[in-house]
């Protein structure tokens, strides 16, 4: 990938200080109403199955892109957008994975996957528009990244082309016949444009998720053409509609713990973005789509 288009990826996505202002709130603060994994996206969940399950979809949804990645005992696996390494622990300590490397943005996060102190997991506190492996990769995968890639007022050629540096530099770092699991929340039945002018959108935009901006489905796979094979699409809407529901609810809970850690301004930020959000995918206006790619060549 040349210098050129590594620049462009690295100035059209959300900054290392855009990614921070969320993420960084503070572990303590995601801890009193995320599960015990950490996992901080949409849980795969089974038909009627209870909300106190939370903890057990979360783990069958990273057990999914898991699977879909077929990384189960492979050498080196990359997470992209790692978060607090729930896929790098259950890579090496549940489906024989001899190393699995996390890419991240968020300090907080790369702290505390550091403190594991796990001889078989790495993380760079780095984004993949700069990140050179030395070593390729048997699989990839990429959990609630792909959303911070672009910002809201690129185009929608210039988000494809952003998309498409990201997905040719994953090509260059597996190895011939390896496979990309990719999770991202999307727009819907609406266009961009019309969605970005709610007031729930601007909100995300301006207070929870700045100089980030979704995909949409038809962007991916134009990106992605001659460089990833797409196998298979899911579209998830209503997982992430009953995720936020217990997110929603685990907060308001520990709200009297959640104003001690992080104040009263931030619980209200979350809460009202946690019932916007489960607004957007409850109408359709926002998708959650978990797509199996394989490399091409």
């Amino acid at each position: 990938m040349n210098a050129a288009t590594s620049t462009l990826s690295t100035s059209t996505g959300a900054s290392a200080a855009a990614i921070q202002h969320h993420y960084d709130v503070g572990n303590d603060f995601y801890q009193l109403w995320l599960d015990p994994t950490m996992v901080y996206s949409c849980a795969l969940w089974e038909e009627n199955e209870p909300s106190s399950n939370l903890e057990k979809a979360q783990i069958r949804k990273i057990d999914y892109h898991i699977e879909q990645a077929r990384a189960q005992g492979k050498k080196r696996v990359l997470d992209i957008g790692c978060g607090w390494g729930g896929i790098l622990k259950r890579l090496v300590n549940e489906h024989g994975v001899d190393q699995a490397i996390g890419l991240t943005l968020s300090e907080a996060q790369a702290d505390w996957v550091r403190s594991l102190n796990h001889p078989q997991i790495e993380v760079h506190l780095e984004g993949w528009q700069n990140y050179e492996p030395t070593v390729p990769f048997d699989a990839i995968t990429s959990v609630g990244a792909f959303e911070h890639f672009v910002k809201p007022e690129l185009s929608s050629a210039e988000k494809i082309e952003v998309y498409r540096s990201f997905f040719q530099r994953c090509h260059g770092w597996l190895n011939p016949g390896g496979s990309m699991s990719l999770q991202t929340i999307a727009y819907g039945k609406r266009k961009p444009e019309e969605v970005q002018k709610l007031p729930g959108a601007k909100f995300a935009n301006e207070e929870i998720f700045p100089e980030s901006d979704s995909p949409r489905l038809a962007e991916i796979a134009e990106a992605a053409e001659g460089i990833f094979e797409i196998v298979t699409v899911r579209n998830d809407r209503l997982d992430y509609v009953k995720t936020l529901e217990v997110w929603l609810k685990n907060l308001r809970a520990r709200r009297a713990e959640v104003v001690q850690a992080a104040g009263e301004a931030v619980f209200r930020r979350y809460e009202r973005y946690l019932y916007l959000a489960l607004l957007g995918f409850l109408t359709g206006d926002l998708l959650l789509l978990r797509l199996t790619l394989r490399r091409i060549g």
